[in-house]
Order: C-alpha cells, then structure tokens, then sequence
C-alpha cells in the first residue's frame, strides 16, 4: 500500500512537470552545445547562442534561440557574420520521428547581415574554407520564413564606409513544388524599396540548373519608375548567369542578359536592349542662374566596390525633355573608374559622339567630357537637356573639359579644357540685340532687358574658349545678322557664375543684309558688360560712367559719338543709300536729275535731315542744354550742274538755320515712328 502511495505521488509529480513544461517550455541549456556543435558539423558555419535556448512542447515543438551569430569559422572578418536577436523554429513531430525535420514556420527577429565593400578583386585564398553546404541538402525542409526589422550592413573598414539598409521585413513561402515566393521592404537613405520575387526551384542539387523567376522592384531613389523582368537563372560556382532577360522599367520594354560574379567584389555584366528609354533629370523650380552652385557633397564614392562592363542601347533614349534616336552606349567600371562612350547618337537632325571619365579611386574624383556635335537643331537640345531655350538654330560644337571637385562648385570652380561653338541661321528669343544698342544711347542697362516678344535673328553666332581654373576666355566672340553685328571678347567665370565681356556692337541700315557694300553704324565705342551672367550691368565703355552716368552721356554727345556717328549723319547717308541715294556722289545723284534715282535721292535726303533733326531734337528733351555740338550740319542740299562749284573755288553751302526748339520737338515723333518701321523692334 505504501509502495502505491509512492508510486501516485510519483505520478503526479511528473504529470505536474510535463503539463508546466507543455505551458513554459523546457529550459535547454544543455542542448546549446549539441546544437551549435551539429549546425558546425553539417553546415560548415560556427553557431553561438549567446542568449540560450528554449523547448516548447505545446502545441507543437518549438524551439527558440536568442541572441544568435553565424560566422564561417576560418573566416575572422567581422563584416561577414550574421547575427539575430532571437530566431524560432516550429517543427512536426511527425518529421522528427522520420528523421527529416519539416519546419512549418521559421520566425527571424531583427537579423543584421554584414556584407564586406571590397575595392579590389580576388579570388578565395583557401578555397577549402567553404562551408560544406550539400551535406544538408534534403535534410529539412522549411515551408514559412518570416523576417522582422532586419539591417543590411555594406562596408569597408578600410575606407571607413558603411551604408545601411534598414528596417527589412519580409515573407517567404515555399510550397511542395518548390515555388519560391518573397515579398518584402525596407528603407534605404531614408527612401522606401519593395520587392516582389518569384522562382521555381528545380530538384537538389540546383547548381547549373535553370531556374525561372520573375522580379519586381520599386526603388525611387534609383530607379525612374518600377522594373518588372523575367529570367532564367542559373548558379555555376560563385557566378549566377541570367539568360533570356524580358521586361519593363515602367513603360520602356527591353530585353538582353545579364550575369553577376559575387566570388569577391562584385562583377556585373549586361546588355540590355530598349525599345524607350527615359531618363528623369532634376529641374529647377525657378531661375538658378542667380543662384550659387551648391556646395553639398557628392557622393559618388560606391563605384569603388563594384566592377561593370555593359552596353545599353534605344531605339528612343529621353533625357529630360531631350529626345534622342537612335542611342547606343558602351561604359566599363574597373578598380573606381568609369568610363562611358556614345557613337553616333542621333540628336534632332544632326549625331553627336562623346565620351565621359569619372575616376573616384581617389579622394577628390576627377571628370573628363569630350563632346561633338555636328548639325544639330539647338532650341530643342538645350531646351529637353538645360531648360534653356534662348538660342535657335543650327548648332555644331566641340566641348573637351576636365575637372576635379567633391560638390557643384568646386567642379565648376576647377574646369580646364577648350570648347566651341557656332550657332547659324537662327535667332536669340527674348533678346533684341539692335534695340539694346539704341537703348545705350540714353543710358546703362541692367539685366538683359528680356522679352516674349522679342527676338534677334542671326546668320552666325560663335565663339571658342580656352578654360583654366574655371575661367573661360575667349577673344573671337562674333554675331552676325540682318540688322545688327557683334565682336568682342572677355570672361566668364564658371565657378562664381560671373561674365565680363567688351563688346563692339554694330547696326546694319540697309537691306543688303551682310552681303552689303558699306559698313555698318557703330556705336562708337565699346560696350563692357559684366556682373552676375543672369543679370549682368551692360554700358559703354567710358571713365565714370557708372559713378556718373548723366555726366559721362553728356560728355559723350558733346563727343559727337552717338548711335549713328557724329550728328546722325551715319544714319542720314545709310537710309539715303537704302532709299536710292548714292553715298560718294554729290546728293545721291545718279544718272541725272529728274530720274528715279534722283527722287529717291531727295526722298533719302528728306528723311536723313528728318533723322538728324529728331536726333538733335532727342538730346534737348533728355536735358542735355540744347543742341547737340555741330547739330547745325546737315546733308547737302542738291545744286545743278551749272550751280556747283569749281575745283578751283569751292564754295561751301550755307547752313540752314539751327532748329528751335519747338521744331526739334515736333521732328522727334516721326523720328521714333520711322524707326520703329525699319527695326520693328
């Protein structure tokens, strides 16, 4: 009876442990060893439990390990290890029993994988090191994998780099086809990235066997719009080669192949072919001109850890608002250094062929461009690519510059290099070129006076510059039009976004254009503009002009150096030219009186002395004290051949009566009316 009693409470005493063991689980400390020592066994890797173990038994087995790590043993490199603040497995007891543990779902919390940057490439040192992974192959089977709040660590202790993508969570499910899907996010910079990844696995083993999948990402920060693509994929050592590559960056449809070597730093190579590919650019919300280049860093730094051979072509390639058919590019990334090459790239009627360097193996990058464009429409490039849309025509140019520099600025502040330029047979919009220069007989102008309804065509606008230190120069700037012509030379600093030119601007009265006989009205002297290139202060070039800009235009008239020459008579003798006179010949006269060419001569006649007058006439209203000095002269008035003076005694005609101020007044009106007729500006 006694021996019973024992027994019962014997009993009772283990039901009591089993049913608080099914509730709390079995602390299994003991077990740490024998699991971290079969895990090192079959999977090459060394487990640490650091926080121990747990065994639940209800309702179903579940084990739980906390505060875990993962490292190849021979492998001291901390930047491969993973770790986990807990991992848990729940396993069937059915598949204990046969040997082949089928885990139903397998819980990871806050994992951190360390992914080495390596700058160079190499192979293993001792390939024996690698874990025995197919010892394991079909040993268990997981049919859930769940992730929470992981990070990704990317970095070179070396180079003291680390980028981070954070908050991971993802899904994974495998049924009994081996149809793998994975679903997830994450934040990377601050930008959100989602994944969707589909893959049918074949039968172990799976290397060299194709494996289809399908992918898709949405990465802001990299990506212009959500890539979709299909692929077979295929696992030979370390390289994973996908074949048969189809389909969209958002609506741009390509197709090509793609292989990634990971045995070290990374090696991707790819040929992708698009039917439309555009590239988003950033524009400006407002007018930059005035505003500084930024000083912010650029980092560019994370071509030093992967290496690239690819070539990318379109049928369409859109950069910006700029459209280019067709488009081929080759580039290649080595050891930092990237190079990128376009061949006869077609560009709004004309081709254009260049190439770009980047170098950032060191730690000021340095930046090579060459360029070279041959007939192209210049409106739509610099408006799709600059959003500058100031300047029409044909353009062709040759830009080779160099650089160096971690920001906007100092890049800008460090160009070296030569370019050209030549625009033909178009127009600046906005600009009237002609009306500034009549606009400088009155006074200085600020700014450059633009306009939607102005403009100024152009047979020819070029210049070339020699670049050092930011600095371009040139000594050859030349615009030639119908009404108005421009040398000059000067400055623009690239760095601070400052110009300083002189300028020797010209109108042209007469029809002829640029194929004229006689030279056109000068100024006089040279206009200097300088200041900011958005906004820049533009006046002739006269001492104290700017300390006292109503003396120096006094001065200036009494010089008898205005728009049209002294007195206008520049002005009188060009439109006597354009309206039949002939310059050189006593009042245009030509033939004989009577004739149409007479006429026309009087008629030039009238209208000079009516140009001149309203000249003088201009400078009393501006208050400068009457008439201008010599404002009495005048073009000759027509004599007969009976009334002309000999050689021998010439006789000067007398000149008419200065006009009073009324008549200057009254003459001003029809001046300005005339002129508006002949520029229509």
């Amino acid at each position: 009876m006694k021996a019973l009693k024992l027994a019962g409470v014997a009993i009772a005493a283990v039901i009591v442990v089993i049913a608080l063991l099914l509730v709390i689980g079995v602390p299994s400390s003991f077990l740490t060893a024998q699991i971290e020592e079969r895990v090192e066994r079959e999977t090459g890797y060394k487990l640490a439990i650091n926080g121990g173990a747990k065994v639940g038994l209800w309702p179903s087995l579940n084990i739980t390990l906390n505060d875990v790590t993962l490292q190849n043993q021979k492998d001291r490199d901390i930047n491969r290890r993973f770790a986990a603040a807990s991992i848990e497995a729940d396993v069937t007891f059915a598949s204990l029993w046969a040997g082949k543990p089928q885990i139903t779902e397998l819980v990871i919390i806050r994992p951190v994988v360390n992914l080495p940057l390596r700058r160079e490439r190499e192979r293993e040192a001792n390939p024996a090191s690698k874990p025995a992974a197919g010892k394991t192959s079909g040993a268990f089977s997981i049919e859930h994998i769940s992730v929470t709040g992981g990070t990704i660590v990317l970095s070179n202790l070396r180079d003291r780099v680390e980028n981070r993508i954070e908050t991971v969570n993802a899904d994974i499910s495998i049924d009994s086809d081996r149809k793998v899907v994975l679903s997830g996010s994450a934040r990377r910079n601050g930008y959100p990235l989602k994944f969707d990844i589909k893959a049918a696995l074949p039968a172990a083993p799976i290397e060299r066997q194709n494996i289809p999948a399908e992918i898709k990402i949405d990465a802001p920060d990299l990506l212009r719009a959500p890539l979709t693509a299909k692929a077979e994929a295929r696992l030979n050592g370390s390289v994973v080669m996908i074949n048969g590559v189809t389909g969209a960056l958002g609506d741009a449809v390509f197709n090509g192949w793609a292989s990634v070597d990971l045995s070290s730093k990374p090696l991707v190579k790819l040929d992708l072919d698009f039917q439309k590919l555009a590239i988003a650019t950033t524009r400006s919300t407002g007018d930059s001109s005035g505003q500084p280049w930024s000083s912010a860093t650029i980092d560019v730094n994370g071509l030093n850890y992967v290496d690239l051979q690819a070539r990318i072509s379109a049928t369409e390639l859109n950069i910006g608002d700029a459209r280019f058919t067709p488009a081929a590019i080759d580039a290649t990334l080595i050891t930092g250094v990237l190079k990128a090459q376009v061949s006869n790239l077609g560009a709004y009627e004309g081709n254009a062929n260049g190439d770009l360097t980047v170098d950032v193996s060191t730690a000021n990058p340095t930046y090579a461009m060459r360029a070279d464009l041959t007939g192209v429409r210049a409106l739509p490039l610099l408006q799709g690519l600059a959003d500058f849309d100031r300047i029409d025509g044909r353009m062709q140019a040759k830009v080779s510059v160099r650089s160096s520099g971690t920001s906007q600025r100092a890049i800008m502040s460090n160009m070296a290099g030569t370019a050209f330029v030549v625009f033909q047979d178009g127009a600046i919009k906005g600009l009237n070129v002609a009306q500034m220069i009549r606009s400088l007989t009155a006074s200085t102008l600020s700014g450059w006076q633009e306009g939607a309804e102005k403009a100024t065509d152009l047979s020819q606008l070029s210049a070339s510059f020699k670049i050092d230190k930011g600095q371009a120069q040139t000594t050859d700037l030349n615009l030639v039009g119908p009404l108005v012509k421009m040398t000059g030379a000067g400055t623009i600093d690239l760095g601070t976004k400052q110009i300083g030119f002189r300028v020797e601007p010209k109108l042209v009265m007469t029809t002829e254009g640029q194929g004229r006989v006689t030279d056109p009205v000068g100024l006089g002297i040279p206009v200097m503009i300088s200041g900011p290139w958005g906004s820049p202060r533009i006046y002739p070039e006269m001492q104290g002009i700017l300390d006292n800009p109503d003396a120096a235009y006094a001065k200036l008239k009494e010089m008898g150096k205005g728009l049209f020459g002294q007195n206008g008579a520049g002005l009188g003798a060009a439109i006597g030219n354009l309206l039949g006179g002939q310059p050189g010949a006593t009042g245009g006269q030509q033939g004989g009186a009577g004739g149409q060419g007479a006429a026309g001569g009087q008629l030039g006649e009238t209208i000079g002395n009516l140009l001149q007058q309203g000249l003088s006439g201009l400078g009393q209203s501006q208050g400068q004290g009457g008439a201008r000095p010599g404002s009495q002269r005048s073009i000759p008035s027509r004599t007969s051949p009976a009334e002309a003076p000999t050689e021998a005694a010439p006789a000067e005609p007398a000149p008419p009566a200065p006009p009073s101020d009324t008549t200057a007044e009254q003459d001003s009106q029809p001046m300005n009316e005339i002129m508006r007729q002949l520029f229509n500006r």
